[in-house]
Order: structure tokens, then C-alpha cells, then sequence
């Protein structure tokens, strides 16, 4: 049976907010929610699921952000940091592996500083060229950004984590400001990066109005890549008693989203496949086409721990590629691990009045 309000949205890549409310507060557009994200990234995509090697080089942050377990309030987390070696050392095994785009992410830290960053870049882009390097380390002064942008780096993540500015202020310390993390956001832009934005769904005093908020927002930036994935709590945070966010709901977003942004890199997100053994999958299915297994040291991989429970050995490490690949054949889909850049080239229908 067709579904009148998905057909529209997959047509026009937009609508009212009246709808859009509809979609995100009501299961029963789901089915045809999940079929319509599947059939257009395989449009745009193929069958192919991009995979990064994911490095977390550092746990060290200066932010105290309410839900984070890394928060700089966090007197018990485990603190590591890694060295130029280390983070070329993972590059290197994950080169072998066949991953041909490698993911810096770690917390807002000041040991690394602009002249780190951009040595750490350089040296994995002289030493495989081939490769594209994607930051994620927070919000940085534009001529940071620029800098990081000529040693090599060719992808910026920076989820904006809402674009409600009520809700921003109750997740994030009196320093941080939401017009900063946008301000962050067209510096990238601007500057020519590949870039990434992104949400947490049913973060704490989430409204149905945030979310849409959110997609209003990423239609105004139009980002390259859009990482979300359910809020999970952190027991060493003020949000430690908090409900977290569904399954359901994420990969309902992950198909709006898909539908209203069809040339997007879409994550199937590690706290997805961490609420429900089978996130990962599911979230493919419903228009996710990127995986991020974690090529960090085995010995610090517990240690990043933004939420409690994080997945982090096993089938969700870089190394296991062969019981990853088979999961995301089970699902209907084949890994691939080129650099996997963003495709432009098709242009949007005018929504009819």
C-alpha cells in the first residue's frame, strides 16, 4: 500500500512541518519509511557500505558537557592519550586491512596542539596518499581549521547535537554556545571541507520540536555526512538516571533522513548497534551506508567511554573485517573500504506548493 506523506518526501526531499511531525512521532509510516530510505541509497549508492577506521587518539577533554562520560568533570574516567607512533601504527595496520579512510576523533584536548594536529595529518596523508583523513576533535578557531585543511585533512565531524538554542543550553555548560557550534560548522564549509553534523536522538528534554528543528538546520547546511544515534546514558554524568533514546526511534530518523538528504554519508552508529544487537544491520536497512569499526589499541578501546556499555571488542573492531563484512552481508549489503566521498550530482525536485 503506498504511503501518501513518505512518496512526497521521497519526491521533494521535503515537507510541512505538520508532516514531518507526523513522520517522527508515528510508527505507523515506518514500513514504508525504511523501504523508500533502502530503495534511494541504493539509488545513489549502490549496495555499498563504506568502512572507516576509526582511531580515538585521545579521552583528555576541556569541555564539561552534561552527557558525556569524557566530560572534564569525570574524576573517574580512564585517561589516555596517543602518540604520533601509535596513531601511524594504527594507520598502518588498518592500511593493511584495506581501509582507505582513517577517522582522528577524540575529545576536545589542548596537549594537541595546531602544530600536533597538523603534523599527525601530514604524516598519514605522506605516508598513504591514497587515503583520506577525517578530524573530529571539536571546536577549534577558523584559522585551526584552515590550517588542518592544508596539512591534508579532508573531512571534518562535528555533531551539532541540537539546534534548539533551549535545549543546547541544558545539555551543554555555560562556556558553550550553539551559535559557536554553527559558527564552527560554516568555518568548515567555507574552508572546503567534506563535513559531517549530526544529532543524538532522545537526548534528555528532547521535544519533537528539536528534532524537527534539527532537520530544518541540515537543510540550511546541507552537510556532506549526518551522524546520529540514540542518547545512552553515562553513570559518572549528571544524566546518569536519564532514560536513553530508542532503536526505534533512531532508525526512523535514519530514513527521514536518508529520504530528505539522499547524496548523504549516513553512519549505522556504534551506540546503535549498543542499545540493540542488531543496530548496526538495521540501521543499514534503514538508509545508513557507512561503518565505523574501531582501529584503536585494544588496550585503550574502554577507555573512550562517552556512554556506559560502549561496544568495543570483537565484531566492532577493524580487525574482525571478516565477521563485519558477513554482518553487513546478512543485512543485504557489501562492505567496501575506499575512501567513499560524498556524491553531489543530483539536484533536488521544487516541492509544489
Amino acid at each position: 500500500m503506498k504511503d501518501r506523506i513518505v512518496d512526497k518526501l521521497r519526491q521533494y526531499r521535503d515537507l510541512s512541518d505538520a508532516q514531518l511531525r507526523e513522520l517522527i512521532k508515528s510508527p505507523a509510516h515506518d514500513e514504508a519509511l525504511m523501504q523508500a530510505a533502502d530503495a534511494v541509497r541504493r539509488e545513489w549508492y549502490g549496495d555499498k557500505v563504506y568502512l572507516r577506521g576509526l582511531i580515538e587518539f585521545t579521552s583528555y577533554c576541556k569541555q564539561n558537557c552534561l552527557y558525556c562520560g569524557l566530560r572534564a568533570g569525570n574524576k573517574r574516567a580512564q585517561r589516555y592519550r596517543l602518540s604520533e607512533e601509535e596513531i601511524l601504527a594504527c594507520c598502518e595496520e588498518g592500511y593493511r586491512l584495506g581501509y582507505r579512510t582513517f577517522v582522528l576523533q577524540g575529545g576536545e584536548d589542548p596537549y594537541y596542539t595546531d602544530e600536533m594536529i597538523c603534523g599527525i595529518t601530514a604524516a598519514i596523508k605522506e605516508r598513504f596518499p591514497d587515503c583520506a583523513v577525517t578530524l573530529s576533535i571539536g571546536e577549534k578557531p577558523r584559522e585551526s581549521y584552515e590550517r588542518y585543511y592544508r596539512a591534508g585533512a579532508d573531512r571534518y565531524l562535528l555533531r551539532h547535537e541540537t539546534a534548539d538554542p533551549v535545549h543546547y543550553a541544558r545539555l551543554h555548560p555555560d562556556n558553550m554556545s550553539m551559535e559557536n557550534r554553527r559558527r564552527c560548522l560554516r568555518d568548515l564549509k567555507e574552508i572546503g571541507y567534506q563535513v559531517g553534523a549530526g544529532f543524538m536522538v532522545g537526548s534528555p528534554y528532547q521535544t519533537t520540536e528539536c528534532l524537527l528543528a534539527d532537520l530544518r538546520f541540515l537543510q540550511e547546511l546541507q552537510p556532506d555526512m549526518i551522524g546520529i544515534g540514540p542518547f545512552i546514558s553515562h553513570k559518572e554524568t549528571p544524566f546518569k538516571d536519564e532514560k536513553n533514546g530508542t532503536a526505534e526511534l533512531t532508525l526512523r530518523l535514519l530514513s527521514i533522513l536518508r529520504l530528505m538528504f539522499p547524496y548523504v554519508l549516513l553512519p549505522s552508529t556504534t551506540a546503535l548497534g549498543t542499545i540493540h544487537p542488531s543496530g548496526r544491520e538495521l540501521g543499514l536497512k534503514a538508509g545508513a551506508n557507512v561503518v565505523m569499526p574501531n582501529l584503536s589499541p585494544v588496550q585503550v578501546r574502554d577507555k573512550y567511554a562517552i556512554y556506559d556499555n560502549k561496544i568495543c571488542t570483537g565484531e566492532e573492531s577493524a580487525q574482525c573485517r571478516g565477521c563485519l563484512e558477513r554482518r553487513i552481508e546478512s543485512a543485504g549489503y557489501r562492505a567496501v573500504t575506499d575512501r567513499g566521498d560524498v556524491r553531489r550530482a543530483k539536484s533536488a525536485v521544487k516541492m509544489e506548493e
